[in-house]
């Protein structure tokens, strides 16, 4: 052919190229050639005609490099059909695992997943945060954007139950909100830093990972080890680590509170807690082992299962110093490295607390100060105890422990309520019972019990209904944390938990005898155990946001409490743990109207739920709100007749 020399082709002589696209296929007329025909792959072929790669005569696999560079005639044999592989072989090889059991694929697979059109752009959508507020934070944002994605999760969660209720699938819907405040911007601390994360305390506690990534305290939402690179080394730079999260996957030797031997990571299936190969001096391995020559201080969050959880609880405990490292063969005789940390002194307790109260529960010692081991004689299903470490006060002022709200013949709610027929539990999204009906179609609790948004009144099954193992009775099922009534050093007696407290979990109700406001207004004034649901409280939001859950924004309901007429509820006499939360102007705590039916009558009960998360030790408090006033004192619209001491940056200075 001209223009070709051997396997050498003269490019020079190709004169025009034109895409593929452009060209059009062209048949030759039939005075110019056979008639257009269509013949098998493998032939026969008519005079004229031979096959083209990769249907060619050859009787063996087609080599890729002759066909780039096809010989200049081969003989044809259309009696035997050629041997070349068929198209579906050169399938994608199958995913491998590997020694950690991650799943390496060995292509970008194309997945179709069914589009879901927002009801709300997040375009649309605003965090509320400023960029110099996502890279350092304070404590105020801190608390907002787990509060914010904790809300978030409950509202993915209350979904997901109410669709594992007829899939039987069950899917994790505090990965979802994490993902959905990343993308959208609800986080902040995003600069990474190592010592003190602006805004996080030491003894803050979480109950997911994601919400350490959010606040900036630890990165990775796997990984035990987080790290930066910073100028130095032979490269130019290496890796420092800047936190760890002690889980309790490796063989870390958590005895001592202000010690860790820390186990690296890497050498197989963490989750398994079986090591495969040796440990590797790379990545977070490294950085310890560069922060121990630097001696830069390490965040320590200590991974730990409570008796009354269900899930792992993380509480963050300080800075720590990386004092030594070494390499042993761990129980399956592969190398593993070993880092011993040690707390920076001078900071406050908080894994310290955690060992001492397991102490406690079990008797070896006995709380300091403690007066009583249950002041409720073995009415609540869980002791409350009574300490007093300040003064020589014995206890409070003689009352009756009770459990229940007494109405009194001052007090008569007429309002006839009927229950749900359910057979044997309310399930979620069951529009069939007249109790999840009563709660706008939606289960008002989590399947764990935790209250997903506050309403104008939660609606519950109540003991007349036949499910008896249903979940919507959460506030009738009485305490279930340990609690503890201690002597405060300037207002009196109050409330505190051994056990750590989710957002959203119930506490208790206010018991005692609920009265008519009109009847008792003489003697309100020397009760200082009275609820008064008359009261002006400070608004605050604790729902989801609508526009970060992609739903209509025209759908918002409203979380003021509504009540079909005023509830005073009086403790003085008969009452239980409740009387002795204290007043805060930024509290923990939130009350939430609970009404529920028995014998055709409609019950209503004021419940306490956590606002946030709780830690160990913390006192419990709520807003007392103030009687409806008239004009303003000191420029503020809402003040009370008490003199507030909560010590809040917020206080409003008094309250009742």
């Amino acid at each position: 052919m001209e223009g070709n020399f051997g396997s050498y082709t003269d490019k020079t002589r190709v004169l025009d190229i034109k895409p593929l696209r452009t060209l059009r296929p062209v048949f030759p007329s039939g005075n110019q050639a056979p008639p257009f025909v269509c013949a098998p792959p493998f032939g026969p072929f008519p005079p004229g005609f031979s096959p083209f790669y990769p249907f060619s005569s050859s009787q063996h696999t087609p080599d890729l490099n002759q066909a780039q560079n096809p010989p200049q005639h081969q003989p044809h044999n259309s009696s035997e059909p050629s041997l070349v592989t068929p198209l579906r072989t050169f399938r994608s090889p199958p995913d491998t695992t590997t020694s950690n059991g991650d799943v390496e694929p060995s292509t970008v697979k194309r997945k179709i997943t069914k589009k879901r059109t927002p009801l709300v752009c997040p375009e649309n959508f605003s965090s509320g945060i400023s960029v110099a507020d996502r890279e350092n934070g304070n404590r105020k944002l801190v608390t907002s954007v787990i509060m914010r994605f904790d809300a978030l999760r409950r509202r993915f969660s209350q979904l997901e139950d109410a669709k594992e209720a007829v899939s039987g699938s069950i899917k994790r819907g505090d990965l979802k909100a994490g993902s959905t405040c990343m993308s959208r911007g609800v986080r902040t601390n995003t600069k990474k830093r190592p010592g003190v994360v602006p805004g996080v305390e030491i003894g803050d506690v979480f109950f997911f990972r994601f919400e350490m990534c959010l606040v900036g305290l630890h990165s990775p939402s796997m990984a035990g080890i987080d790290y930066l690179l910073v100028k130095g080394g032979e490269t130019g730079e290496e890796p420092i680590a800047t936190s760890i999260v002690s889980s309790g996957y490796y063989d870390n030797d958590e005895g001592n509170p202000d010690v860790l031997v820390y186990t690296g990571q890497g050498g197989g299936n963490a989750d398994k807690e079986k090591q495969t190969s040796d440990q590797k001096l790379e990545r977070g391995n490294l950085a310890l082992e560069k922060s121990l020559l630097r001696n830069s201080p390490v965040r320590v969050i200590r991974g730990l299962k409570e008796a009354s959880q269900s899930a792992k609880i993380y509480v963050y405990d300080g800075l720590y110093e990386i004092k030594e490292s070494w390499v042993e063969k761990g129980k399956l005789g592969h190398n593993t490295f070993k880092y011993k940390l040690v707390r920076a002194p001078g900071q406050p307790p908080a894994f310290a607390s955690w060992i001492a109260i397991q102490k406690w529960k079990a008797g070896l010692p006995s709380r300091e100060g403690l007066i009583l081991p249950d002041l409720t004689s073995g009415v609540e299903s869980i002791g409350v105890s009574l300490v007093n470490d300040v003064d020589a006060e014995n206890g409070p002022p003689y009352f009756t422990y009770s459990t229940t709200v007494n109405y009194s013949e001052s007090f008569k709610l007429s309002q006839p309520s009927s229950g749900c027929h359910c057979s044997n539990a309310c399930k979620p999204g069951n529009l069939d019972c007249h109790c999840i009906r009563k709660n706008g179609g939606d289960f008002p609790y989590c399947g764990n019990g935790v209250l997903v948004s506050r309403k104008s009144m939660v609606h519950e099954c109540s003991p007349s209904c036949p499910c008896s193992a249903c979940k919507n009775k959460v506030t009738q099922m009485g305490v279930k944390v340990k609690l503890e009534v201690f002597k405060t050093v300037n207002r009196g007696w109050g409330l505190r938990s051994w056990d750590p407290i989710r957002a959203g979990s119930f506490i208790c109700i206010y018991a005692g005898e609920a009265k008519d406001k009109s009847k008792m207004q003489q003697t309100m004034g020397d009760d200082d155990y009275t609820f008064d649901t008359t009261r002006v409280y400070t608004p605050f939001k604790w729902n989801y946001e609508l526009g970060l859950a992609d739903e209509d924004g025209s759908e918002e309901m409203s979380e003021e409490p509504e009540l079909p007429l005023p509830l005073v509820i009086s403790a003085k006499n008969a009452g239980n743990v409740a009387r002795f939360m204290n007043h805060s102007c930024s509290p923990n705590v939130f009350w939430q109207p609970v009404s529920y039916e028995y014998n055709g009558q409609l019950y209503l009960h004021v419940a306490f739920f956590a606002m946030s998360h709780i830690p160990p030790m913390t006192e419990l408090t709520y807003d007392y709100g103030v009687t409806r006033p008239s004009g303003t004192q000191n420029g503020n619209t809402l003040y009370g007749k008490k003199k507030c001491f909560c010590g809040s940056e917020f206080c409003r200075g008094s309250f009742g």
